[in-house]
């Protein structure tokens, strides 16, 4: 079960699940039925587990440099790195995709897609090696996860799921760069250029620190376009005590104090997601 977890990154694939019930529920409207909205949440999931094992897939060459990542199961051998791990993944995309559409439409279907290929290939492919920018053009993956529950209910999204969608973009840059800070040696040992190896840890969390700040502006904007106050009260408190975190991280840029953190906006993204969903079936 652990290696289950591992090679499908299950615990990213859960958080970006709850962002597209977020989006689904948000939207309100009459929206698919219990079992289609299921249907989709569960593909969002199974397309991110395929992301995941893309990536691990992709990126052998780098966890076996990294001692955080060197015991996953493609560097150390417990699964053959070979075509048939890519035809699994291939499939579990194909049918995520297509189960999505089925239940849904093809329109949700597409940001199901569009999200994987993002961090798939996008991110993992294209941009990782290359650029610190590389997660802050990976966040669009989890904003494509608020999109595709959204156009579950409607083609079009209401603004309170297009902020969601920003939100979920605005998020993924300092909720990644201080993991980095905390694995910025594994970093730098395989040369991947993110943004503490570049610029250093203090300066780094300077950047986390006005990235918060941007998030959590943007995290209260839906309060004007028809949330009411329970989600007010969970993005204010979740914000709230990312702040503090990044706070702490920009006077002291410790290890310690980047996995505060790191852990501070896992805590921020579940209150702004359950604050949304929340309000959005108890005031509306």
């Amino acid at each position: 079960m652990k290696q289950v977890l591992n090679l499908f990154k299950l615990r990213i694939g859960v958080a970006i699940a709850f962002a597209a019930a977020a989006g689904l529920v948000v939207e309100g409207g009459s929206g698919p039925g219990t079992g289609a909205a299921a249907v989709l949440v569960l593909a969002v999931l199974f397309a991110s587990a395929a992301a995941g094992a893309f990536n691990q897939y992709a990126e052998r060459d780098l966890d076996a440099r990294m001692g955080r990542t060197r015991n996953r199961p493609f560097v150390t051998g417990r699964l053959r790195h070979g075509p048939f791990w890519l035809w699994v993944i291939g499939a579990m995309l194909g049918a995520s995709v297509l189960a999505a559409a089925v239940a849904t439409n093809v329109l949700a279907a597409a940001y199901v897609f569009l999200g994987a290929f993002t961090y798939g290939v996008v991110y993992t492919v294209w941009l990782k090696r290359r650029t610190w920018w590389n997660i802050v053009v990976g966040g669009l993956a989890g904003s494509f996860a608020v999109l595709a529950g959204a156009a579950a209910v409607s083609p079009a999204p209401g603004p309170e799921a297009a902020w969601l969608a920003v939100v979920l973009f605005l998020w993924t840059p300092p909720h990644f760069w201080s993991l980095a800070i905390v694995c910025r040696e594994d970093y730098a040992a395989a040369g991947v250029p993110m943004l503490p190896v570049v610029v250093g840890d203090a300066r780094a969390a300077r950047v986390i620190f006005a990235s918060a700040l941007l998030l959590v502006a943007a995290s209260l904007v839906p309060a004007a376009f028809g949330l009411g106050w329970i989600y007010a009260a969970f993005a204010a408190a979740g914000g709230g005590f990312f702040l503090l975190r990044c706070r702490a991280l920009v006077r002291h840029p410790t290890r310690l104090a980047a996995r505060a953190a790191f852990l501070a906006s896992l805590a921020q993204l579940g209150a702004v997601l359950a604050g949304a969903m929340l309000d959005a079936a108890l005031l509306t």
